[in-house]
């Protein structure tokens, strides 16, 4: 595919790893975006490396090779994943309508900002879809013969959206309380076992035991009924799963350093906007459900 600019703004989130950064920095300053956010977080007071890390990533950002207007939010003291990136993106949106986000260890083939810069377009006004990812799990499996298909689950492993839909999001969860009281989730899900788990999620990250800023994410998309674009081939491939990761991610996960394919141009529609039930029952099992805390299990499926 040959490289084209992009006039759709790129978020770039990173921290304290130049390695992965580097990486990154190689496909995105190729695509010669118009635009360039960079949100970086500051470094932990305890961890030695940090300080030393967290500048040579920010020297990265200043030498590379931008055409482009860059933009930085530069935390001085650490916030945390969870209020860091909500605090980026929010800072973002104050600025413009839509974007792709990519944090710094998610390596983007290059047709997925075409993808995503067509979709952004294409499903501006809808507000049924809350976000465009890079993103598929499915292990070779093909759901339809479109392009892409409509996922509950908005993957941020590359990611794209619109202030529409970024607005509805809440750091605090205040209508989570609600939520579990109601028993909403399971009208949503219809599977106990799920239900389990995403009460859990919730629920540790409202009392502040996870800080994380995707799940609340989740429940913005959710609460507002809204539905994410998955691709049919994957385009985003995760590098970062070392014991730099700030969750501690492993690198004998299926989900790392997964293949990119290319997107086939042009983009085929789907003809409805519906959700892949049976996707989405395959993400909730080996993902978010029991077999995704068991590799064994997880490779034994892979490999049927």
């Amino acid at each position: 595919m040959h490289q084209h600019s992009t006039s759709v703004p790129i978020v770039l989130i990173v921290f304290n790893r130049p390695s992965p950064t580097k990486s990154l920095l190689s496909v995105v300053t190729r695509i010669q975006p118009s635009k360039v956010f960079i949100i970086a977080d500051g470094p932990r007071p305890n961890h030695p490396t940090d300080r030393e890390n967290c500048q040579a990533t920010r020297d990265l950002i200043d030498k590379a090779q931008w055409k482009g207007e860059v933009l930085t939010n530069y935390a001085d003291v650490n916030l945390g994943c969870k209020a860091r990136i909500s605090t980026g993106l929010s800072w973002v949106f104050d600025q413009v309508d839509q974007a792709i986000i990519l944090e710094d260890d998610c390596l983007p083939h290059p047709s997925f900002f075409r993808f995503c810069h067509e979709l952004l377009e294409y499903y501006r006004e809808d507000e049924r879809v809350m976000a465009i990812s890079g993103d598929n799990f499915q292990f070779g499996r093909r759901r339809t013969q479109n392009s892409y298909y409509f996922s509950r689950y908005p993957h941020c492993w590359g990611w794209a959206t619109w202030k529409r839909a970024w607005q509805h999001y809440d750091a605090d969860m205040t209508l989570w309380p609600q939520a579990k009281s109601s028993h909403w989730l399971d009208g949503i899900l219809h599977d106990a076992a799920a239900v389990k788990y995403w009460h859990h999620k919730f629920e540790q990250t409202y009392t502040k035991k996870i800080d994380t800023w995707d799940y609340a994410w989740t429940l913005a998309c959710w609460l507002q009924s809204g539905l994410c674009i998955l691709p049919n081939t994957n385009l985003v491939s995760n590098i970062g799963f070392d014991a730099g990761g700030t969750h501690h991610t492993h690198s004998h996960s299926p989900f790392f350093n997964m293949p990119t394919v290319e997107m086939p141009f042009p983009l085929n529609h789907p003809p409805t906007v519906l959700r892949n039930a049976q996707a989405d029952r395959f993400t909730q099992a080996h993902q978010f459900g029991l077999l995704s805390r068991s590799r064994r299990k997880v490779r034994a499926v892979l490999n049927l």
